[in-house]
């Protein structure tokens, strides 16, 4: 466990309910203070690193609001925020198409063919 630096690549995930996407958001440390690391989009952490056993093993609490915490950048947390981004997209694409007859005919074929399949 170490203390923030400037350049440091930071994550935050939100999730209102059980029922939502987890909303990725990326930032980096653009400066330190002598107890916080301010990201570039402004967000203000303490520079001090806490257990944190919802996301990762370790967490960065935000000034002021002690249960939100950011967690250093990895490999697993780019990917699986690239799925969770295209569950969004996708989401979002459905709920704002309006699908013509042959475009719900051609999607319900192509559900027929996977039931096939399995």
């Amino acid at each position: 466990m170490r203390e923030l630096e400037v350049g440091d690549k930071m994550y935050n995930v939100k999730q209102d309910g059980f029922g939502d996407f987890a909303r990725y958001t990326f930032s980096e440390v653009a400066t330190l203070t002598k107890t916080l690391a301010i990201l570039k989009n402004g967000v203000r952490l303490y520079n001090q690193p806490r257990a944190s056993y919802i996301i990762d093993d370790i967490g960065y609490c935000v000034s002021r609001k002690k249960g939100v915490h950011w967690h250093l950048v990895s490999i697993k947390a780019i990917r699986i925020a690239q799925v969770e981004n295209e569950k969004i997209a996708a989401h979002d694409w459905f709920e704002t198409k309006e699908f013509t007859l042959q475009e719900k005919q051609l999607i319900f074929k192509e559900f027929k063919k996977l039931e096939e399949v399995t």
